[in-house]
């Protein structure tokens, strides 16, 4: 009797099963300073304790994405071990801090299964849970994946599509308990711009670009634990290609960010996310963001921006997404929706 898996494919789900992923994982300053290396993050919330105690809090957090991506990877295993593709997100929201220390698991519930017409694979989605050790949501989110089938004739489930929201709603974004951004300075933080000085509609080019190195992003996806064969397994794919995987783009675009939007210190909510074309080492990424909304909180001098985070190739045309047909242009890599916390 053999003892190894070669994961689920899409017949193997059922609607409304909930599955829990295996390993749990304690994060510490570790996590923080590989996270660090591996993009130019430097966001002053997740930078410096003593910058977190005087915004309340009592000391740095984790950064949002660390924990997006340690419980993201905790689910690949049994989710999208054999994907071809991970094909969206939505209604994510940030529940709680993580700190050093803490210990995060993870599970998901089947809320949706459509098999593809071409009978060889299907779109599976789910909802996940973070948790941590007090057994308290840390993190919530949909996603959406592309399936392989192990039999292309097995019988396809009754197709079920989820109704997902367009975006989380202003009055449903946790800020974290204590934050309080009354006193807070734009010197340490890197920029002076606040949440009244940006306006709805306005585009921020944000300069920069990173090119992606093979060992980076193997390191970051072994980082996460995370597991999907197209990842590491050059094999895996016709192209003999390891694909970047799509979480290393969304935070080398939000590190990007820094320049512009340095004071958007909290990643509060992920509205939806696409990742439009296939990125691969050697890719030069560069970002822009586009303010859809504004919000105020109950917290004191914390401010909400809707924002659209774009990641492109350096080839694309700036402010490029979508070309007259509604698809989105070969240099487009990431189109991400997300709230974000700032100094009002």
């Amino acid at each position: 009797m053999t003892k190894t898996s070669p994961g689920r494919f899409f017949e193997d789900y059922r609607l409304g099963e909930t599955i829990r992923h295996a390993v749990p994982r304690t994060v510490s300053g570790g996590e923080r300073a590989l996270y660090h290396a591996l993009y130019p993050a430097r966001h002053a919330l997740h930078s410096s304790d003593a910058f977190a105690r005087a915004c309340g809090l009592p000391a740095a957090p984790l950064d949002d994405l660390i924990v997006f991506h340690t419980v993201f990877g905790k689910t690949v295993p049994d989710i999208s071990l054999n994907a071809l593709a991970n094909l969206g997100y939505a209604e994510a929201r940030f529940l709680a801090p993580v700190w050093p220390g803490d210990t995060l698991t993870a599970e998901s519930e089947v809320i949706g299964l459509k098999q593809n017409s071409n009978g060889k694979s299907g779109v599976l989605w789910v909802r996940t849970r973070g948790l941590n050790q007090r057994g308290e949501t840390v993190l919530s989110y949909v996603r959406w994946v592309m399936v392989r089938k192990r039999d292309a004739t097995a019988p396809a489930s009754e197709t079920t599509i989820p109704e997902l929201a367009d975006a989380v709603p202003a009055d449903d974004l946790v800020v974290p308990p204590g934050l309080d951004f009354s006193a807070y300075d734009t010197d340490l933080a890197g920029e002076p711009h606040r949440w009244g000085d940006y306006e709805i509609g306005e585009r921020i080019d944000h300069v920069d670009g990173v090119t992606v190195e093979e060992a980076e992003h193997m390191m970051a996806t072994r980082l996460w634990q995370n597991t999907a064969r197209v990842h590491f397994d050059a094999t895996a794919r016709e192209d003999g290609r390891r694909l970047v995987y799509g979480g290393h783009v969304i935070s080398l675009a939000r590190a990007l960010s820094f320049n512009g939007l340095a004071n958007a210190q909290v990643v509060a909510a992920i509205n939806g996310g696409a990742h439009a074309n296939p990125c691969f080492a050697g890719t030069t990424v560069q970002a822009w963001s586009e303010v859809l909304d504004r919000a105020t909180t109950s917290a004191p001098g914390v401010g909400a921006l809707r924002l659209r985070l774009v990641a492109q190739t350096a080839e694309a045309e700036p402010f490029s997404l979508k070309g007259d047909d509604g698809r989105y242009l070969p240099g487009v890599l990431l189109d991400l929706d997300y709230w974000a916390l700032l100094p009002s």
